[in-house]
C-alpha cells in the first residue's frame, strides 16, 4: 500500500530502526496484557484504544533530529503535527511539550490545540473554506494563515486593512506534480481542490503579482499529499514552492518571502512494525533536491500527522461471539467501521494489521485459521479483516488493530449510535509494569441522547 522513494538507511540507522520496531511490538505486548488484567478493558468494556506515549516522543525527537541534521544552524523550523490526524487534546499537550506545534483547518480543531497550550505564535490555520469568523480570530489572535485562493485572499484584504494583525500570512499554491496511489489523499494534482493551481493559464503570473502588490504576504505553501505518495514526489513539490518563492523574490528585490511551509505528508508502512520510509531518508532527499531549502535563507514549517501518530497507536476489541459460516471461521467483534471506516469501506487501499491475544491478553499461540474479524455494526460489510490467517479466534480473545494511532479511534464514526471507546496512553510505571493514563473517557448512553437531540424530543411534534 505505501509507495515511496528515498534513499536506503546507512547500517546503523537500518538497526536503530530494527531495534525501535522490536521495542514498540514488546511494549504493545505488555500494554494489552496490562490492559485486560487492569480491568480497562473486558466483558462490560469491550474495546478501548491504547497510544504508546513512549513511542509518540520518540517519533517526535526522530522528527526533529532528522531536519536539525540538514538545516542550517540558526534556521527557524516550525514542526506542526497537523491536528486532524489525532484530535485530541491530551496527545496535542504532548506534542507541545515535546517542541510541536500545530497545523489546524476548522475552528474546532483551533479549539482544540487552544485548549492544550499550543501557543498561537505556533500555530497554523490550513483550510480551503476558512469563514471570515475563522479568519477574524485567526488574525486577531496572531496565527498564521494560509490562504487557500483569490477571493480568500481578497477577504484577508479586507480584514488586514480594518484591523492590524501578528498574523504571519502566506499563499497555498497547487504545484501539479501529479498524484500518488491514493487519488483521494493526492493534493497536488491537476485538479486538486487545494491551493492556486500554477499550470493554469496566468496562474503562476497572478500568485507573484498578489506577492507584489502586498508586502505583508511573507509566506508560501504546498502540499503534494499523504499516504500513497512517493517521496520524490513530495520532494519535487517542494522543489516547485522553492522554485517560485526565489522568482517572486527576484522580482520584488527583497527576500519578501521569508518562510516556506511544505507540509507533511510522510506515508506510513502499514505493512509491519517497521517505522518506514523514515524522517532522517525524508530530509536527506529534500537537501540533495532542494538545497535551497536549508541553507538558512528561508524559515520553515511542516505538517506532520499520520507518520507521528499512526505507529503507536493500538484498538483492542474482546471477542463477543466465534462462529462460522459457509465454512469460514468468523470473530464478532466490537471493532468495525465506527472506528476503522476507511478500512471497512476500502479494504484494499488501507488494509489493518491484526494482532491475536488470548482472554488473558497474552499474543496467541497455536496454528493459523484463515478467518474473518468482523465488526458490530448492521450490515454485511463491517469486517476489520476478511479472510486473515490467525491463531484462531474464540469467544473471549482479544483482537489488536494495529497502527491505529492516527485517522482511527479518534474519529469516531457513529454508525449504529456505536459508543465511542474509551482511550488511554501508557508507559512504564517504574517497576517493570505498566500504567495507564485517560486520554478521552468512554462515551456514555446518555451522551449519545443528548447529542442525538434528546433535549428536543417533542420539538417536531409541536410544528
Amino acid at each position: 500500500m505505501t509507495a515511496y522513494t528515498g534513499d536506503t538507511h546507512p547500517s546503523g540507522e537500518a538497526q536503530d530502526a530494527a531495534d525501535t520496531a522490536a521495542n514498540g511490538a514488546a511494549r504493545r505486548d505488555d500494554a494489552v496484557r496490562a490492559a485486560v488484567e487492569q480491568g480497562l478493558v473486558g466483558p462490560d468494556t469491550p474495546i478501548i484504544g491504547l497510544l504508546d506515549i513512549t513511542g509518540i516522543r520518540s517519533s517526535a525527537a526522530a522528527l526533529h533530529a532528522a531536519f536539525d541534521a540538514v538545516v542550517a544552524p540558526g534556521t527557524p523550523v516550525l514542526h506542526a503535527f497537523a491536528v486532524k490526524a489525532t484530535p485530541l487534546v491530551p496527545v496535542l499537550r504532548l506534542l507541545r511539550e515535546e517542541g510541536l506545534g500545530a497545523e489546524v483547518a476548522s475552528a474546532g480543531e483551533l479549539a482544540l490545540a487552544r485548549a492544550a497550550g499550543v501557543p498561537p505564535s505556533r500555530t497554523v490555520l490550513d483550510s480551503p473554506a476558512k469563514t471570515p469568523a475563522e479568519l477574524r480570530e485567526a488574525l486577531a489572535l496572531g496565527i498564521a494563515v494560509n490562504a487557500d485562493n483569490p477571493q480568500e485572499l481578497a477577504r484577508i484584504d479586507g480584514l488586514v486593512q480594518s484591523a492590524a494583525t501578528r498574523s504571519p500570512i502566506g499563499l497555498r499554491v497547487n504545484p501539479q506534480v501529479g498524484g500518488g496511489s491514493i487519488e483521494a489523499l493526492s493534493t497536488a494534482t491537476a485538479t486538486s481542490k487545494f491551493g492556486v493551481a500554477l499550470r493554469d493559464e496566468g496562474a503562476r503570473e497572478w500568485v507573484v503579482r498578489a506577492y507584489l502588490d502586498r508586502p505583508w504576504l511573507t509566506r508560501l505553501h504546498a502540499h503534494t499529499g499523504s499516504q500513497g505518495i512517493p517521496l520524490d514526489l513530495a520532494a519535487r513539490g517542494a522543489a516547485q514552492t522553492y522554485e517560485l518563492a526565489e522568482e517572486i523574490n527576484e522580482r520584488a528585490g527583497r527576500r519578501q518571502i521569508d518562510t516556506l511551509d511544505i507540509g507533511g505528508g510522510l506515508p506510513v508502512n502499514y505493512a509491519s512494525d517497521a517505522q518506514s520510509p523514515a524522517y532522517a531518508e525524508y530530509a536527506r532527499l529534500l537537501a540533495r533536491t532542494v538545497p535551497g531549502l536549508f541553507d538558512g535563507r528561508y524559515g520553515l514549517v511542516t505538517e506532520f500527522g499520520r507518520s507521528l501518530l499512526a505507529k503507536h497507536g493500538v484498538l483492542l476489541a474482546r471477542v463477543e461471539y466465534a462462529k462460522t459460516a459457509g465454512g469460514r471461521a468468523i470473530a464478532v467483534t466490537h471493532a468495525g467501521v465506527q472506528i476503522a471506516t476507511r478500512t471497512v469501506y476500502a479494504p484494499a487501499t488501507w488494509p489493518l494489521r491484526v494482532g491475536a491475544y488470548d482472554a488473558k491478553g497474552r499474543p496467541k499461540a497455536g496454528p493459523e485459521v484463515v478467518q474473518d474479524v468482523a465488526g458490530p455494526a448492521c450490515f454485511a460489510g463491517d469486517l476489520l479483516a476478511e479472510g486473515r490467517a490467525l491463531p484462531l479466534l474464540g469467544q473471549g480473545d482479544y483482537v489488536a488493530a494495529l497502527d491505529t494511532g492516527a485517522y482511527n479511534f479518534a474519529h469516531h464514526y457513529a454508525y449504529n449510535s456505536l459508543l465511542r471507546p474509551g482511550i488511554y496512553g501508557f508507559g512504564p510505571d517504574g517497576a517493570g509494569g505498566v500504567r495507564f493514563a485517560t486520554v478521552r473517557t468512554p462515551q456514555t448512553l446518555e451522551e449519545i441522547v443528548a447529542e442525538s437531540g434528546g433535549g428536543h424530543a417533542g420539538s417536531l411534534s409541536e410544528l
